[in-house]
């Protein structure tokens, strides 16, 4: 499913080659439901899945025969469930391999970090435990005792899953030593990474089970007595009804926003910048009654948006954040935007859609404090998008970039946002694969078949690094050090 071993490095590789300052990841956290790492078991743990076997066998963790067994999954996407019983078989065997064997400083390592990040480790790594002895069940289905966290129930379960335990504690160590030395390649040549903070928590999470008061919480049946989504947009007639469970906002606020100042701490060790995910939710969140099965029904409620980042500004001097601001966005939501400083988005697949006042229209770039995207993860791809465009959007597109050229739609889009006065421009590789909507990383509100493309290390031909090194260079976005 890719990792965090020598083709990461690779790609490190083709940045550097072509003058990118920028790297954008999806968010980093265990995935669960639908494989989505918007729903993941933990907003602060690292993905385990990524931990590359190559660079534990580098370890003398694992043996040389153990990756010659590996069996071959297929190239172009990700079969999740069967990377997952297959390589979590290999990180355990590692696990038990570093206990047994693992020296001084290793040990000394992973006990400092075991120690500096206790505030989530230890109840993630019992939570994983748990949820596979209970057959992956959600936590609120596990016995009423241990859903609410009694503590007899607590410790019976803990003593008898301390080796599982163990394993998890073990893997987050691993995937943090390896991101981190991936990181500090990347920043050595240059390169910034962009880590993505969903807003929303999933339900089944360790978040939600280790800190119910901080979420709005149904106390009999335990289910989200109050829903997060969005209402009817451009994606959906009948909104998005996303399932998480709403932040309880007055409880937060009067613990001087704890959990979210550890889950900013713990995201800013893994990236450079932070893109906020659903950036109007600070402002106003979109909240829908339990029980309801669409997003039609939902309200605005008001969140402390303005108190929350004077507060992480307090604790951390600056503030590394971009706001994802698409969607309904009101004076209001922008007005906090702006009171940060925080860089908007531009999508240049919604800017041929009404006439020459959309504000996803270059021209239409007032402030350079904005990154200017081709498209997003929830977008098609653009060659996608071109395809399936009315006739009115197509012959928009047309004229506004003088025709369509020899090398595709795909390179008149990334020319365009290369040349906005957008301070960042930040391309979806299948965009510059010039891809077609198979290679779709998320279509909204379908709830499977997402998050599965993949690309092969040989798709970036000399021909694609020596394009868009030039096109980099031509509307002076490359690095300092290279003038």
């Amino acid at each position: 499913m890719g990792d965090l071993g020598p083709v990461a490095y690779e790609f490190i590789d083709f940045l550097t080659e072509t003058g990118q300052q920028l790297w954008q990841v999806l968010p980093l956290g265990p995935t669960g439901h639908g494989n989505s790492p918007y729903m993941s078991y933990s907003a602060m743990a690292g993905n385990h899945l990524l931990i590359s076997l190559e660079k534990l066998r580098d370890h003398g963790l694992l043996e040389q025969s153990d990756l010659d067994e590996f069996p071959h999954f297929p190239d172009d996407e990700v079969d999740f469930g069967g990377v997952l019983p297959t390589k979590l078989k290999l990180l355990e065997k590692a696990a038990e391999t570093f206990n047994a064997q693992a020296d001084d400083e290793s040990r000394t390592e992973y006990e400092a970090f075991c120690q500096e990040h206790a505030f989530w480790l230890d109840d993630y790594a019992f939570f994983m435990a748990l949820k596979r002895a209970h057959g992956g069940a959600s936590w609120h289905q596990w016995e009423d005792a241990l859903a609410r966290r009694e503590a007899p129930a607590m410790a019976t379960w803990h003593a008898k899953l301390s080796t599982a335990i163990a394993y998890h504690k073990y893997f987050q160590f691993e995937f943090t030593r390896q991101w981190k030395a991936l990181k500090a390649y990347a920043n050595e040549r240059h390169i910034q990474i962009v880590g993505d903070m969903p807003i929303y928590v999933a339900h089944d999470s360790v978040d939600v089970w280790a800190f119910p008061d901080n979420f709005m919480i149904d106390q009999e049946t335990l289910e989200p007595s109050e829903m997060a989504g969005v209402p009817p947009d451009y994606f959906s007639e009948t909104g998005q009804l996303w399932g998480n469970p709403t932040y309880n906002w007055e409880i937060i606020q009067k613990q001087g926003f704890r959990w979210w100042l550890q889950r900013v701490k713990s995201l800013l060790e893994y990236v450079d910048l932070t893109r906020i995910d659903h950036f109007r939710g600070f402002e106003a969140y979109w909240a829908v009654p339990e029980g309801e099965k669409t997003a039609l029904n939902g309200e605005w409620v008001e969140a402390p948006g303005e108190a929350f980042f004077n507060t992480v500004k307090a604790e951390f001097g600056s503030l590394p954040i971009l706001a994802e601001d698409l969607g309904v966005i009101t004076p209001e939501v922008e007005a906090l935007r702006d009171q940060f400083g925080f860089p908007g988005m531009k999508i240049l697949q919604f800017a041929f859609g009404g006439d020459h006042t959309n504000p996803y229209l270059p021209f239409n770039y007032h402030v350079q404090n904005c990154l200017v995207y081709t498209g997003t993860h929830d977008n098609d791809t653009t060659v996608g998008w071109f395809d399936k465009a009315s006739e009115y959007e197509r012959d928009r597109v047309l004229r506004y970039i003088g025709g369509l050229h020899a090398d595709g739609i795909h390179w008149s889009m990334i020319r365009l946002a290369l040349s906005s006065t957008a301070n960042q421009a930040i391309i979806p590789l299948q965009d510059l694969l010039g891809l077609g909507s198979f290679a779709r990383m998320n279509s909204p509100g379908k709830a499977d078949g997402n998050w599965a493309w993949r690309y092969r290390s040989e798709m970036l031909t000399g021909e694609l690094r020596e394009r868009l090194r030039e096109l980099t260079r031509l509307y002076g976005r490359t690095p300092a050090h290279w003038h």
